[in-house]
């Protein structure tokens, strides 16, 4: 029974990363129409939101303490972070400490422009365009931004440290111990989820564009500029995106190909899900994570080499197989 509460527990972990994406890819598709093959980008972007802001808070200038010597005994040179001068030494090193959550605040403002300059910069020009266009020029968009990544921040893994208060493992049930950083992080996207589902359902922007999505031209019609709408949806699906990186940090770190690794099994929870369905890409997330951390258990390993590497793929073979439009996809959609 512990090893099946920890196995959820990880799938749920992976889960809500892979949910969070695919929240973002689906509000695009359906809104916009457009199948976004640099959202992983994006995922990648926000957590080098963090590195940065982590960078930022450790710069520091040097002083002299008389009362510490080298090893020759001259004077000895410290660096002192400045927002240590700036906040004294405990509230700066708590400052410090807590750069992870604080770059969720670092990120959102440069996740938003970033998904309005995308949009209209460059996919407004492919709405029209067939599929596989939009694929090709997004597709090769991420790969611009990862290389602008490694250029910056070389090829190696940087390390974003949780909160040391929020390091450490917690008891749960039956004795099970589990990191808090993944609670943290599961119950962060569940707060993401759940806000962006509100926003859409109760708001009158978000019922708007729940008419858009519906039908564009109506809605049009009736002196709405949707268009100026979607762009502003471009924009939070790109800000959910960053900070599913930005939070993800700790438990993986940041590196230049994180956005691709993502990316692929993401559009699969997408597919499985249904395209278009919101809810159907937050519940594919989920199911996906979980069925892929009991994959990759030793006994599945052992019983199916290689089952834990292409279990998703398999799943989503079945799913297109038998219900072409997801499981929670829109009639005619993907089914022609």
């Amino acid at each position: 029974m512990d090893a099946i509460i920890l196995q959820i527990l990880n799938g749920l972990d992976k889960g809500s990363a892979y949910a969070l994406i695919a929240l973002g890819l689906t509000l695009i598709f359906g809104t916009l129409g457009v199948v976004n093959f640099a959202h992983g980008a994006l995922f990648m972007i926000g957590a080098f939101c963090a590195v940065t802001l982590q960078r930022l808070l450790n710069l520091s200038f040097e002083t002299i303490d008389p009362d510490k010597t080298d090893f020759l005994g001259q004077p000895l040179k410290v660096k002192t972070p400045y927002v240590e001068s700036w906040f004294g030494p405990d509230v700066g090193a708590t400052i410090i400490d807590w750069s992870v959550p604080l770059a969720i605040l670092f990120a959102i403002p440069i996740m938003l422009v970033i998904g309005f300059v995308m949009e209209r910069g460059l996919i407004k020009h492919f709405y029209k365009r067939p599929h596989a266009d939009q694929i090709l020029v997004t597709f090769g968009l991420a790969i611009v931004l990862q290389e602008i990544i490694k250029a910056n921040f070389g090829a190696n893994p940087i390390q974003t440290p949780a909160p040391e208060l929020l390091s450490g493992v917690a008891t749960l049930m039956d004795g099970v111990v589990y990191p808090v950083w993944r609670i943290v992080y599961f119950c962060f996207a569940a707060l993401i989820i759940g806000g962006v589902f509100a926003f859409l359902q109760f708001t009158t922007f978000g019922m708007v564009v729940r008419a858009g999505m519906a039908d564009r031209e109506t809605v049009g019609l009736l002196g709405i500029d949707i268009d100026r709408r979607f762009t502003i949806m471009f924009g939070l699906a790109a800000a959910v995106a960053g900070l599913a990186g930005v939070m993800y940090g700790p438990i993986n770190a940041p590196n230049y190909h994180m956005g691709m690794d993502f990316l692929v099994l993401s559009f699969v929870v997408v597919v499985v899900g249904g395209m278009g369905s919101l809810p159907g890409a937050v519940l594919a997330g989920f199911v996906l994570g979980i069925l892929e951390s009991f994959a990759s258990t030793t006994w599945a390993t052992t019983t199916i080499p290689g089952i834990n590497q292409i279990i998703i793929y398999l799943v989503a073979i079945i799913i297109l197989l038998t219900r072409p439009r997801g499981l929670m996809g829109r009639a005619g959609v993907m089914e022609d």
